[in-house]
């Protein structure tokens, strides 16, 4: 019988490295012999904003409510099209699974419905933790930690992430499996660079700002300064081609794909490594800067914008290290090895 593994995922509009990862995840398994891939999407139905809208007006306590979206409370998108990036997925559009043949893959933010939605009716599932930071993503204890106990096992793809689950769930270190995702530029080759400074706002947006209001007096002739906000997938390529500079605001991440997309592309990367970019972040091509070193992050972008002009540019050597690091192969692999836990 076809396994057929559903991701889990919530319909949202704007961009999102998560769930671009789950979208191409899917379409590998979809390509794969035995195996079949679909995405659902939840959206929080009328009741929640109803109980929303009684819990204001009753001023009941937010302490005694049980956090994190309750599976009552949801339902499944109809023909959800995320436009943010290209994609072949395929959509499943109801909360109804077939427990012989489906295996569900839970993100760590609905980790806790794993009980009403997985548990009680029989259905084998893993959770997928692409930010170690929101693990909580509830209060009920109970619920949680019963969650991640009854997991066939638990996905990571970056160091961070692994130490993070560790620290919270020490029990189940054992069930951890390491994975990786692909980094493709659309296989396009890398434009004629330009003297441009990239970043992206919705990244840290007070942080952003300050870092490149205090910058703009200080801007060589020449140079300038691109936001990238809430552009598709290909037209945020095109730009980070073009680029010399990717300024980072991550923050608390799993491992963020921006900054390894910049550097993929040509950039020299300056900012925070959200935590987990650690695992990646090399020196020379990355400059690392402490969150909320406002001026400190100035002054490194500036240094950078000097020695490119005087004739630097990013290493072909540690350019290629990133490639194997977010290798297509790699991630083939990795995919494989998890979809042979599901079969055991």
């Amino acid at each position: 019988m076809i396994k057929n593994i559903i991701y889990i995922s919530h319909a949202e509009k704007g961009p999102s490295g998560g769930a671009k990862i789950i979208y191409h995840h899917s379409e590998i398994i979809n390509s794969l012999k035995n195996f079949s891939s679909e995405v659902l999407h939840l959206k929080k139905n009328r009741l929640s904003k109803i109980k929303i809208s009684i819990r204001k007006k009753l001023k009941i306590n937010k302490k005694k409510i049980e956090s994190g979206w309750q599976l009552n409370e949801l339902e499944a998108v109809k023909k959800f099209n995320y436009k943010w990036l290209d994609h072949k997925i395929k959509t499943k559009n109801e909360l109804f699974f077939d427990k012989k043949k489906d295996f569900l893959i839970l993100p760590e933010i609905f980790a806790h419905l794993a009980e009403d939605l997985c548990i009680k009716n029989g259905i084998d599932y893993a959770i997928f933790v692409q930010n170690g930071y929101v693990i909580s993503s509830t209060n009920n204890e109970r619920k949680l930690s019963l969650a991640y106990k009854k997991a066939k096992f638990i996905i990571s793809y970056s160091d961070d992430i692994t130490k993070c689950i560790k620290l919270k769930f020490s029990n189940i270190k054992t069930k951890i499996i390491k994975i990786s995702y692909a980094l493709d530029l659309k296989n396009s080759k890398i434009n004629h660079k330009k003297n441009i400074i990239t970043y992206m706002s919705r990244k840290l947006p007070q942080h952003s700002y300050l870092v490149t209001n205090y910058l703009k007096p200080h801007l060589p002739n020449k140079w300038s300064i691109r936001d990238l906000n809430n552009l598709n997938e290909k037209k945020t390529y095109d730009y980070l081609k073009e680029s010399k500079i990717f300024l980072s605001f991550s923050n608390m991440e799993g491992l963020p794909l921006p900054p390894a997309e910049a550097a993929l592309a040509g950039n020299f990367v300056i900012g925070y490594t959200g935590e987990g970019g650690n695992e990646y972040w090399k020196k020379p091509l990355f400059t690392k800067v402490n969150s909320g070193e406002i001026k400190t992050f100035v002054k490194e972008i500036l240094s950078k914008i000097l020695e490119i002009n005087s004739g630097k540019k990013p290493s072909k050597k540690y350019i290629s290290n990133l490639k194997i690091k977010f290798s297509k192969d790699r991630e083939l692999n990795n995919i494989k090895k998890f979809l042979n836990y599901i079969d055991n």
